[in-house]
């Protein structure tokens, strides 16, 4: 399935990570596909890694950014994901594409460190769970909003963390359902209630910043 590219809304990685800027293999036709890379990289083709890198580098940078709001915490992850995946690419067994392996493992370590930090600030000053807050209402029907994409980043930012990743697998990278169940670990009717919940949300939030 071919999907839209999402570079960072703002600020440059820096240059030894940079999903536009990645290491480029000469050695790896890029019409060599994906599982053929994993094959090469268990046989000890340095090469392949690097490969994989650059394919998938610039979305899961947008999708780190996107569920932490920081272009250095996203520079970070999109580090310590490649390197997870490094280390744990030889369990993988191709049963599904490897972008969605190496999607579930980016957003299972940026849910880790939302939960984290999250857990961290609360010892620090205490904390209200905002997946206990239920989502605002929309108006019926649907409206027309003139928006700036900065906008629309904030109010991403604002969701709960749950209804984020559901709502970046599925309306921003364009994953089925069941491929964002599988990634999140979640059922395939979750995935739908929380891509729903984010959307009001965003609806909402976005009327509030139109009206100001």
């Amino acid at each position: 399935m071919s999907r839209p590219g999402i570079g960072p809304p703002g600020g440059q990685p820096s240059p030894a990570i940079s999903p536009s800027n990645p290491v480029v293999s000469v050695a790896v036709s890029a019409d060599i596909g994906d599982h053929e890379l994993v094959a090469r990289h268990r046989q000890g083709d340095t090469d392949a890694f690097g490969e994989i890198y650059r394919r998938h580098a610039g979305r899961l940078y947008g999708v780190a950014y996107r569920m932490v709001g920081h272009a250095g915490e996203a520079e970070d992850l999109l580090q310590e994901i490649f390197l997870q995946a490094h280390r744990k690419l030889g369990g993988f067994k191709g049963q599904s594409a490897l972008a969605t392996w190496l999607y579930r493992l980016a957003m299972n370590h940026c849910l880790d460190h939302l939960r984290s930090k999250a857990s961290r600030m609360s010892r620090a000053t205490g904390s209200l769970d905002v997946d206990e807050v239920p989502p605002p209402a929309a108006p019926a029907g649907a409206v027309e909003l003139t928006v700036s994409r900065l906008d629309l980043e904030r109010a991403i930012a604002q969701l709960p963390e749950g209804c984020r990743a559901a709502f970046l697998l599925h309306d921003v990278e364009g994953f089925e359902h069941r491929e964002v169940a599988e990634m999140l670990g979640i059922a395939e009717g979750t995935s739908k209630s929380q891509v729903h919940k984010a959307r009001l949300r965003l609806r909402a939030t976005l009327r509030a910043t139109v009206k100001t």
